[in-house]
């Protein structure tokens, strides 16, 4: 058994819980001041006098326990406003978790800004893993936003991180996706139509979810499946240019999955180049006089001085997207930047004799 300095066992040691006593000070503090009000009408003799001096201390009374009631209401409102941002920062930690810095090679970044003002969660979702076929990353974007699409991303994200080592093909990833979001919308009809004991033929209407899957191959090698989401930004250099062009897939939830689920080919991330993935709450902001935020101009302003690391460009992109904004996104937004340093790390660990360093003129691939 564990004991304290003073050698009481900690097991045995009281515990103290200070809810009982916020809710006798929660409801006895507006007892107190309504019997303040009520003993003064009823026993106080200068509230019964007519004169003017009598009804301004009667109203300066009545103002003190009106100002006493409002501030308690306050507080108390902040004091659950506290609580509830405790409980969406920790929601936010379980589902959107902090990516690690570097990932097989790989320099990561990743933020996301809500557009509920004070939430940290929002309806976009990211998740990037290492798996033994590659780093494989995902980036989402539920309809709606807030606390209502946590559901959604949870549903999304949880069968992402189980698939994204079990399955080979990058296909196969998106059809548990798939099914995982058919059968949250199915369970989530259920619970709000409990009276039918059926389930619904459509199960939440026009519910979608916008998403990218994309795998990074030890050698650089990119495959990607997009289902109705914006293509990332490949930046080389000061050049900045879309990953591809292909037609994407409709998004999850409203259509079948075609039975064909081939993963585009989309070149190969070379030494020094990013990634931007991101959501398209990131191209849809506007400025208060209407006009739309350029990215591919803001990533070129970012990406002028090169190189820049992955945390400079979220910095760069999120100043100009508030600033654009005049503070006051109406969408979430989401970025997550893959920076491609394995031919440096392999230098390093061929300089230690534990690998040969890594070619200087390495072929250029193109990126379709």
């Amino acid at each position: 058994m564990i004991r304290s300095k003073a050698g009481v066992p900690r097991s045995r040691r009281p515990r103290t819980n200070s809810r009982p006593g916020r809710r006798v000070l929660a409801l006895g503090l507006p007892t107190v001041w309504g019997a303040v009000a009520v003993g003064y009408k009823f026993g106080c003799p200068l509230a019964e006098q007519t004169g003017l001096g009598a009804r301004i201390v009667t109203s300066a009374v009545f103002f003190a326990v009106g100002t006493g009631l409002i501030l308690h209401v306050r507080r108390a409102l902040l004091r659950e406003l506290r609580q509830a941002r405790m409980v969406a920062g920790a929601a936010q930690s379980v589902l959107l978790r902090p990516l690690p810095p570097r990932l097989a090679g790989l320099h990561v970044a990743a933020a996301q800004l809500s557009a509920d003002r004070g939430a940290s969660i929002g309806g976009d979702l990211y998740e990037a893993v290492a798996t033994e076929h590659g780093v494989r990353v995902v980036m989402g974007d539920v309809r709606g936003h807030g606390l209502s699409a946590i559901g959604t991303v949870a549903a999304v994200l949880g069968s992402f991180r189980e698939a994204a080592h079990d399955e080979p093909e990058l296909g196969r990833v998106l059809g548990r996706l798939d099914r995982a979001l058919a059968r949250h919308l199915r369970e989530r009809a259920r619970a709000e139509h409990p009276s039918s004991g059926q389930d619904p033929d459509s199960p939440v209407a026009e519910e979608f979810v916008t998403l990218l899957l994309l795998e990074i191959a030890g050698d650089g090698e990119l495959r990607a499946i997009n289902c109705g989401h914006p293509w990332p930004y490949l930046l080389s250099g000061a050049r900045v240019e879309p990953l591809s062009l292909a037609d994407p897939l409709p998004p999850l939830g409203p259509f079948p999955l075609p039975t064909d689920l081939t993963a585009t080919d989309c070149g190969q991330l070379l030494d020094g180049e990013s990634l931007v993935l991101y959501t398209d709450g990131a191209e849809d902001a506007r400025s208060p006089k209407g006009h739309f935020f350029s990215l591919p101009e803001a990533l070129r302003e970012a990406v002028r001085d090169h190189p820049v690391s992955p945390q400079t460009i979220l910095r760069t992109i999120f100043t100009a997207l508030l600033d654009h904004t005049a503070g006051r996104p109406t969408d979430d937004i989401a970025l997550l930047v893959l920076r491609n340093e394995r031919a440096h790390q392999h230098a390093c660990l061929g300089a230690r004799g534990t690998a040969r360093p890594a070619p200087t003129h390495p072929q250029p691939t193109t990126h379709g």
